[in-house]
């Protein structure tokens, strides 16, 4: 084919100043880098009308710069591509209709991406074309000739390496100057002409193509870490220390965080006078942002160190490997890192799941993954398992082992189950190109911690926080009779109950827990631990604190309290929790949905509030048939 006559392209120059420009590409071209290069903390995150995608939102040289999800071609039978598709047409939403389209192409794979570009400029918007990485092309030996490639695109090109910020500066100037191309393009859907239309383009845009070398090194670590047994060892030291540092490096932040409410809630405490508003504002308002900021250490580490990984490629090749285990559960690679992540808190882990791509696959993953034992589980663990296995530590050491074993069988079954009822079909079949090792950017990293601490705040926090303020208002009222005097309150629940009844029977949350106590005598539980099942929906760990309340008040960090809530007798006489009631809440716990904060994530991450309460739904009943059958076990072989 001859090269098109570049004059046919020229038109009129527009200011586009104040306009959207939507930045499209193919994945692993450094569209994302580019963006946040651009707009860096000038940026948010948004929900995409009529989907459950998001896209990035900066401004960008007093225009908006939407960065759209990554996709090869507008026309595959992806969610991405339906998203970036309904975007650029004509009928689409106003908040994300494009003015201009910021195409970013690779220089070092050119051929790639130009599928892609005939789809978008056949789209009749004006377009500037973004050719990234020319860094790594030139290491390659790939010149190209922007000025030819211009040409044949009929609209602007800016070479660009958005990572160290080279040509960046020429951009604005050419978005300015954007126009439709008026160049004959090839169909996109005539893959042989289109094909002699690329060979064309890289004909004569890059003169000198270099013989094909492989990276020796690059060729080597894929070994390593694409090999069906190697592969799986290497991802599973990575994961190890990932987690290794959340836990290690999140203490003293979380810690710090929990001080600091701790003190906010004691200086109110003082100043104001006792009475219904301090309690709804120390135990209520204070309480409940307590509650959710105190994750955030733990969520800015995990998307930290995933982007750091992503960077580097490796993330790709572990999603290869992992692709061949979770397949036969009908999920894909890409699930590993949410689910592993879930260990440490459902709530990331949920909001990690947007780095699996298929829609259904992504829903499995998130209504399952709350299944996996997270840190706010330990306190409940401890204290169950110490009332069992007192005096038998090994025992005690693989029961606790078992819990984790437990959720994860849970999940993968549950995401199995889903697969072949609720989400039929199986694991969207992984085609992932391996991207090249690089050196990660900081940079880029941080902006990303930025973005996903704020969103969880902003979104998650207001919903959050308006639920326990319910909770509150439930444990708080009515108030009980003149001659049962509560002690000043702790923590959402915690009054003290130093006489029986509890002045908690008192309150909506007791009776509600005694009205509740017939679906779980079953399970052996009295009211007691009824209402603290219910009250630990806020937080799991609030159980605990909730139990050291009923049986007597203190700190449920004192040895003496964890003593009395072993001992603690039902109002009958008889013991409160025996090995076969706390066998039966130990897998209660496991596998139940107690956590009000993951609810909440997972009606925003999922797309609506049917979807939380099918998982809450479905995780209790499952949690319900394991706690009877663990009951009746520890029953039928003596233990009382």
């Amino acid at each position: 084919m001859q090269s098109p006559d570049p004059t046919r392209a020229a038109g009129s120059t527009s200011n586009l100043a104040g306009k959207t420009i939507a930045l499209v590409g193919q994945p692993n071209v450094g569209k994302t880098t580019l963006f946040n290069k651009l707009c860096g903390l000038r940026s948010h995150t948004a929900n995409i009308p009529g989907s459950t995608a998001d896209a990035q939102i900066g401004r960008w040289a007093k225009n908006r710069l939407v960065d759209l999800p990554g996709t090869y071609s507008i026309n595959l039978d992806q969610p991405e591509a339906a998203v970036v598709h309904d975007c650029l047409s004509s009928d689409s939403t106003e908040a994300f209709r494009p003015d201009v389209v910021l195409l970013v192409l690779d220089a070092s794979n050119l051929c790639r991406g130009l599928h892609l570009a005939v789809e978008i400029l056949t789209l009749g918007l004006p377009c500037v074309v973004a050719l990234n990485m020319t860094d790594v092309a030139r290491k390659r030996g790939f010149e190209i000739d922007a000025t030819k490639l211009t040409s044949w695109l009929g609209c602007e090109v800016v070479s660009t390496s958005a990572r160290c910020g080279d040509g960046t500066e020429n951009l604005a100037a050419a978005i300015t100057r954007a126009r439709r191309s008026e160049v004959a393009l090839p169909n996109a859907d005539d893959a042989v002409i289109c094909n002699q239309w690329i060979d064309g383009v890289i004909r004569e845009s890059t003169p000198h193509i270099p013989a094909h070398t492989s990276d020796r090194l690059s060729d080597r670590l894929d070994l390593a870490f694409t090999h069906p047994m190697l592969g799986v060892v290497v991802f599973g030291l990575i994961m190890a220390g990932l987690f290794w540092t959340i836990f290690a490096f999140a203490a003293v932040p979380m810690d710090l965080i929990d001080t600091i409410f701790g003190h906010i809630g004691g200086w109110l405490t003082d100043v104001l006078p006792e009475g219904d508003i301090r309690d709804l504002l120390v135990d209520g308002i204070v309480g409940g942002l307590a509650g959710t900021v105190v994750f955030l250490p733990q969520i800015l580490l995990l998307f930290f160190l995933i982007a750091l990984l992503e960077d580097t490629g490796y993330l790709a090749r572990a999603a290869f490997v992992m692709d061949r285990v979770l397949r036969h559960f009908g999920l894909p690679g890409q699930a590993f890192v949410p689910m592993l992540s879930a260990h440490a808190c459902a709530i990331p882990a949920i909001m990690s799941a947007r780095l699996v791509p298929d829609r259904r696959d992504r829903l499995a993953v998130i209504l399952t993954a709350p299944f996996l034992s997270c840190s706010a589980r330990l306190p409940v663990y401890v204290l169950l398992i110490g009332v069992m296995f007192a005096d038998e530590p090994m025992l005690a050491g693989l029961v606790f082992a078992g819990c984790y074993a437990l959720g994860i069988f849970a999940a993968l079954a549950s995401a199995w189950l889903a697969r072949r009822t609720l989400l039929p079909g199986t694991a969207r079949p992984m085609v992932i190109e391996l991207p090249q090792y690089q050196w990660p950017s900081i940079t880029a990293a941080l902006l990303t911690c930025w973005d996903r601490g704020w969103l969880f705040l902003r979104k998650a926090g207001t919903v959050i926080l308006g639920m326990v303020i319910v909770l509150w208002w439930l444990s708080a009222y009515p108030k009980p009779p003149a001659d049962i005097s509560p002690t000043p309150t702790q923590g959402i629940v915690e009054v003290s109950a130093t006489s029986s009844p509890s002045p908690m029977a008192y309150s909506f949350a007791g009776r509600i827990g005694q009205a509740v106590q017939p679906v779980f005598d079953p399970l052996g539980w009295d009211w007691q631990l009824t209402v603290g099942v219910m009250t630990s929906f806020a937080a799991r760990e609030v159980f605990v604190s909730t139990m050291a309340v009923l049986v007597g008040g203190g700190d449920e960090d004192d040895p003496e309290i964890l003593n009395r809530i072993a001992h603690a007798k039902q109002d009958d006489g008889r013991p409160m929790l025996t090995s076969a009631t706390a066998a039966s809440l130990l897998i209660f716990f496991v596998l139940a949905m107690q956590c009000l904060p993951t609810l909440a994530v997972t009606a925003r991450e999922a797309g609506g509030w049917k979807w939380a309460l099918l998982q809450f739904g479905w995780m209790t009943v499952v949690a319900w048939i394991g706690a009877w059958i663990a009951f009746q076990v520890v029953l039928a072989t003596g233990s009382i």
